[in-house]
């Protein structure tokens, strides 16, 4: 007798709704408590240099955000392309890919700041989600993605590498007025893009 079995995909799976309410919910704490307790300064991540650094923020950072457009954005990228993940690989290790990913971005964001001089201090999960889109794009290259004011569909993979792509270009140019960490969403993608190489690695088969 067959012990076929068939699982239903998880459209809202604990770890990625978890993590969408804990994001949501700190930044309703933002809006309502930053102007008594600077609570946005606190959580963000600052250079490594400057006396607001606290090495929590190297966590913190990635569950607070500046605005309703930013968490939007970033809440919307998760549920899309972390529920695939999450349903595939698991809740233990697509969290622990999630925050990898947080801190990896958090690392490479920080050096640079270190080395160029950089001042500013960054909120947001765009490090980790970035990490979750690369590893989306490499274990489903040719699905095809809808992206905004783009006409027709694009494949993840391509996606992916225009993403990265426009990252580095606009991190290395350094655009005036620019206020996006571009190398914290870099060293996101890269993180994600090593780990779920070295996961994916004599076993291809378990991540489709």
């Amino acid at each position: 007798m067959s012990d076929f079995r068939y699982y239903r995909p998880d459209n809202f799976p604990p770890i990625v709704k978890n993590l969408m309410i804990i994001n949501v919910l700190v930044f309703v704490a933002q809006m309502i408590f930053d102007k008594q307790y600077n609570l946005t300064m606190r959580l963000a991540m600052w250079p490594v240099d400057s006396p607001f650094f606290r090495p929590y923020q190297i966590v913190t950072h990635m569950f607070s955000h500046g605005s309703i457009g930013h968490i939007f954005f970033n809440m919307f990228s998760l549920w899309m392309f972390g529920k695939i993940l999450e349903n595939v690989w698991g809740g233990k290790r697509f969290l622990l890919f999630y925050l990898i990913c947080g801190i990896g971005a958090a690392a490479l964001h920080l050096a640079v700041e270190y080395f160029m001089g950089g001042i500013a201090p960054a909120v947001g999960a765009s490090g980790a989600v970035m990490g979750v889109l690369v590893a989306f794009a490499y274990l489903f290259p040719n699905t095809e993605l809808f992206i905004l004011f783009i006409p027709f569909p694009i494949k993840a993979k391509w996606a992916a590498i225009g993403y990265v792509a426009i990252d580095l270009f606009s991190g290395v140019a350094s655009f005036s007025g620019d206020n996006i960490a571009h190398f914290a969403h870099l060293g996101g993608a890269l993180t994600g893009f090593i780990l779920v190489l070295v996961w994916n690695k004599g076993n291809r088969r378990k991540f489709y």
